[in-house]
């Protein structure tokens, strides 16, 4: 990806070609498992590339937030999940508003928060469709699989105006895997965990139809649960690739969307480099799999070591010389953290400035 002289840094740039290479890609793989592709938005935050997913073929979008749910809904989608429970008089108003124009369903894990929505559902005279949240070994939200999710979803179902419509989960924990074999493994798992509860309450008398799994690494293994009764799937990362997908080899270089680019600001000391950006651009989330806050892949023996606000510190092996105003190239950690540190991302395609990609829902927490 050519850098344009006559781009400011530092900048979150995204290779619009291999961005679509991802979107058709990874819808490809939900339409040969024929599962449904809802993915999260909290990725790119950004109404432009939420309307190409569902070009590219996604059923509708899930977002972490009701704000975000507020912003992609003014930008005319209108089937979203927020994966994530919605509590408290303010929300719930708010969220009552947004059930009026256009289908929203909602995460749970606990009879309390379903029945706020089973109130709501009652005042407006809908049904408001609720996924039910299993831990299948992140150990966030939900409750274990089988006997226990099933007693809660037993109780959940006897509520009036809502709709036990999914049970769903997020197996996170395959970011900390390895191998892809260990990600296959953790793709399996989460799907039983979901498949047990399922047959569990089916014993009970209560049919939830639909099987809703999460996670962008164990989204490359839905083939291998194509027919198994998992009906939908919500990555989010796959957009843009980053780090915690480079590293473990679950992706190839060419799958990573975002660089940020930064300038060479200070070479103070042998071995010490600084750059532009620090935490406020590329943030601090670590890795298990490589030290420091990127990967530079012209040279990944060069480190970024550490971050304060508005500096990256580099450690430089010897006879890598950098001079100050070199430009170099980082691929983050996690890509969906540093979207949220930036109201415009860089579209280019070969080299050429496309489009800018304005964050429409960054900061949209509550």
């Amino acid at each position: 990806m050519k850098f344009e002289a006559n781009m400011d840094t530092p900048a979150i740039v995204i290779d619009l070609d291999r961005l679509d290479a991802n979107l058709r890609r990874t819808a490809e793989l939900a339409s040969n498992a024929a599962v449904r592709l809802r993915p999260h938005t909290k990725t790119h935050k950004s109404i432009w590339i939420a309307q190409e997913q569902l070009r590219h073929g996604a059923s509708g979008i899930t977002v972490a937030k009701l704000g975000e749910a507020e912003v992609m809904a003014s930008g005319g989608i209108d089937d979203i999940l927020i994966a994530y429970p919605i509590v408290g008089r303010i929300k719930l108003e708010r969220l009552g508003r947004l059930l009026q124009q256009i289908k929203v369903s909602i995460s749970v894990d606990s009879y309390e928060a379903a029945k706020g929505l089973s109130e709501l559902g009652e005042h407006l005279k809908l049904r408001v469709p609720l996924y039910l949240d299993v831990n299948s070994g992140l150990n966030r939200c939900g409750k274990e699989p089988g006997e226990e999710t099933a007693e809660l979803a037993v109780e959940i179902a006897k509520l009036p105006g809502i709709q036990l419509a999914a049970l769903m989960t997020h197996a996170g924990q395959a970011y900390g895997k390895s191998r892809a074999d260990d990600c296959l493994e953790v793709a399996l798992a989460e799907a039983e965990a979901l498949l047990e509860s399922q047959r569990t309450l089916r014993r009970l008398g209560v049919d939830v139809p639909d099987i809703s799994v999460g996670s962008t690494p164990t989204s490359k293994f839905i083939g291998a649960l194509a027919g198994s009764g998992v009906t939908e799937m919500r990555p989010g990362a796959y957009v843009f690739g980053d780090g915690s997908q480079l590293y473990t080899g679950l992706i190839g270089e060419e799958e990573c969307a975002m660089r940020i680019y930064a300038t060479v600001v200070s070479t103070p000391r042998p071995g010490t480099v600084i750059v532009d950006a620090g935490s406020k651009t590329l943030s601090n989330d670590s890795s298990a799999h490589r030290k420091g806050f990127g990967m530079i892949t012209e040279c990944p023996d060069i480190f970024v070591e550490r971050l304060s606000e508005e500096h990256g510190i580099l450690t430089v092996p010897a006879g890598v010389q950098l001079q100050i105003g070199d430009t170099l190239a980082i691929i983050p950690n996690h890509c969906c953290a540093v979207t949220n540190l930036h109201d415009q991302l860089v579209g280019v395609r070969k080299g050429q400035l496309e489009r800018i990609i304005t964050v429409d829902a960054r900061g949209k927490v509550k």
